[in-house]
């Protein structure tokens, strides 16, 4: 059984891969509201000419 960083690794695998997705899912999140609303704002301008 190896101690330190490796040994944290194998044991909580599982949930370093469960933190890594939920940053990529909140990314894509984030990425698609800033689009929608650079969209929108988009929309009102071409509305008003």
């Amino acid at each position: 059984m190896e101690s330190g960083f490796l040994g944290f690794l194998e044991k909580n695998s599982i949930y370093i891969v469960m933190s890594i997705v939920l940053v990529v899912w909140a990314g894509i999140f984030i990425f698609l509201l800033n689009t929608d609303k650079r969209l929108k704002a988009i929309e009102k301008e071409l509305k008003e000419k």
